[in-house]
């Protein structure tokens, strides 16, 4: 009877509380109606809050018949709406937030609420003993590339095989786009051609019965070049759905320090984890490490349900900068928290987002290079995304994600985030084919000398293609690689033909064939340590006058990062005929092909 009486007094407790308060709902969106995941809504004079879901969806109750509710985001104008109703009522309020013209740096998000920057100590600046804010000096640009030196004509004569490893990164497209939108032209060790050609889409056919990859080839007159031509290489993943790929085990890996204030750093990677947690799925799990002068473990293997996807929202919109960058003990210990939550037959990963300033610890290539390769062996991958300007190591990142069997992506906006995590998601995180080498065996009886655009850090030797410990590039569900190689023919009236001594003891005799040339790759199955090989002759009938249009879109990609370059192989391409070539190609759903046209003109203008 006592229990009773407890229960039915504890039902009209609740019952008079839902009475005495006003609950409020709605939506938060950007002026395109985008939801904003992780918007903090405040009840002005209090500490009362929460903070937006993934649908833009909130949910706030009041113990008054008003207040003043105080919508916040970085990035966007903070917005107050007054609220009034009667206790027990139900209120829908939904907001608009617009883009902020103020400066990003004049604020930081910290918990429920925004705090001006003279409240906030990091590297950008420093506190005196007042509290005042004294600014930060000119920031020195300490961007480090590697440059190379681009590949030559090689002598069918002499050299008739060429070799190299797939690359799926795209990161130099996008930091390309940020120096040009910014009036700046790159630097030349920052534009890598073959990243630029892979940053598109190509119509490559699926790969048909148990092969994971499909391959294709091309061949027209070089746009750049006109007594050449021009051979375009596809490769294919297969797509998998994604209901159908193995759970995964996360952990972001994101650098706080000082150096990450900036807004097109800490601020837009808060926004690209919080898209990305939204696209991740139940069953999946994420783990949160966040490093500066110390290394802090915030999340362990939360799984990815509708409140797990909130802790994890909450906690990464509650990031805050400071301090230094031990870069080296974080990634020991990513490590170490990957092979604790191991998902056997899962997919293993660690997504590392910095702007490469490792200045604290284990901080040089060589030694990161060899933690995150035996790693790899764990069958624990590694993922990049590098943010912000002035500090991006881009030669560090690139070489730790290659070790890592993983690839390397720039971030410079929420629509590249949203590309990167959200379009291309499962073929990041998810490999198909791993360990891809292409081989093309020319035939000297048609092709007198060829030149590999682009790939300079994926050329490989002779040997290395049939050697299954040598370690190449993976493919992901859906990825694509495409290769490009310009080569000069018997029929070719030329300059660019190198000069070659031969043997006098070596003598090639030919096949009397009029292939063009044969394409052979291999790869590996994910779970597997020998590779399988398919191969594809290249016939005269490849040769085409009418190249498709995305031919055109490789060539116009390739002839960008010549110009760029400042390459002597780009020939008689100009700007101005730049432009004019990618008339006829007509737009793409997503704007990448508009977006590429307006790039070429603005690079125009600033050279």
């Amino acid at each position: 009877m006592k229990r009773l009486l407890t229960f039915f007094s504890l039902i009209l407790l609740l019952n008079f509380q839902a009475k005495s308060q006003i609950t409020i709902t709605g939506t938060i969106t950007d002026t395109k109606k985008n939801p904003i995941i992780g918007c903090t809504v405040q009840i002005a004079g209090t500490r009362n809050g929460t903070i937006s879901d993934l649908d833009g969806k909130y949910e706030i109750k009041l113990q008054t018949d008003s207040c003043k509710l105080i919508f916040s985001y970085i990035g966007y104008d903070t917005k107050e709406v007054e609220v009034k109703g009667k206790k027990g009522q139900q209120i829908t309020q939904d907001v608009t937030l617009e883009e902020s013209k103020m400066e990003l740096e004049e604020c930081v998000v910290v918990g429920y609420g925004i705090q001006k920057k003279h409240s906030f100590l990091g590297r950008s600046g420093k506190a005196n003993a007042r509290n005042s804010f004294e600014p930060a000096p000119i920031k020195l640009n300490t961007e480090r590339y590697d440059s190379k030196d681009e590949n030559k004509f090689k002598s069918t004569k002499t050299d008739p095989i060429s070799v190299f490893s797939v690359d799926v990164d795209r990161a130099s497209y996008s930091n390309i786009r940020r120096f040009i939108n910014n009036s700046q032209l790159p630097p030349k060790g920052s534009v890598r051609i073959e990243e630029m050609i892979n940053y598109f889409e190509y119509d490559y056919p699926e790969p048909q019965g148990a092969y994971p990859v499909s391959l294709t080839a091309e061949i027209t007159d070089c746009p750049w070049e006109t007594s050449h031509q021009l051979m375009k290489i596809g490769l294919q993943a297969k797509k998998i759905n994604t209901q159908e790929l193995p759970y995964s085990h996360i952990v972001f890996l994101i650098d706080v320090s000082g150096s990450m204030y900036d807004d097109n750093k800490l601020p837009l990677l808060i926004k690209s984890f919080n898209y990305m947690t939204g696209n991740l799925r139940k069953n999946d799990k994420v783990s949160l490490i966040t490093y500066a002068s110390g290394t802090d473990i915030k999340l362990t293997a939360v799984k990815c349900d509708e409140k797990g996807k909130e802790k994890i929202i909450q906690t990464i919109s509650e990031l805050t900068a400071d301090g230094y960058t031990a870069g080296g003990e974080a990634i020991q210990k990513a490590y170490k928290l990957a092979k604790e939550n191991f998902i056997e037959g899962g997919n293993n990963r660690i997504i590392l987002a910095t702007d490469g300033d490792f200045n604290v610890g284990q901080s040089s290539d060589g030694e990161l290079k060899e933690l995150v390769k035996k790693g790899a062996k764990d069958k624990i991958f590694l993922t990049v995304l590098g943010f912000g300007m002035y500090n991006l190591n881009d030669r560090m990142m690139e070489t730790i994600a290659d070790a890592g069997n993983g690839n390397y992506a720039y971030i410079d906006n929420l629509s590249e985030a949203k590309k990167a995590l959200g379009t291309e998601l499962w073929g990041t995180l998810y490999t198909v084919a791993k360990d891809v080498k292409i081989l093309v065996d020319f035939n000297p009886e048609v092709v007198k000398s060829y030149r590999l655009v682009g790939y300079e850090d994926r050329l490989l030797d002779n040997e290395d293609f049939n050697d299954d410990k040598k370690d190449a590039g993976d493919m992901g569900s859906g990825h694509s690689v495409t290769a490009l190689y310009e080569l000069i023919t018997k029929k070719s009236i030329t300059d660019n033909e190198p000069s070659v001594v031969e043997s006098n003891y070596v003598k090639t005799t030919t096949t009397g064939s009029s292939d063009w040339c044969t394409i052979k790759f291999r790869y590996k199955n994910p779970d597997e340590n020998k590779s399988k090989l398919v191969e594809k002759v290249v016939t005269s009938s490849t040769f085409t006058q009418k190249p498709s249009d995305g031919f055109k879109l490789a060539s116009s990609a390739a002839m960008f990062g010549m110009l760029l370059n400042d390459s002597k192989f780009s020939g008689e391409t100009t700007y101005k005929s730049l432009l004019e070539y990618l008339k006829a190609i007509p737009s793409d759903d997503k704007g990448y092909i508009d977006e590429l046209k307006v790039l070429v003109r603005k690079a125009k203008d600033l050279k």
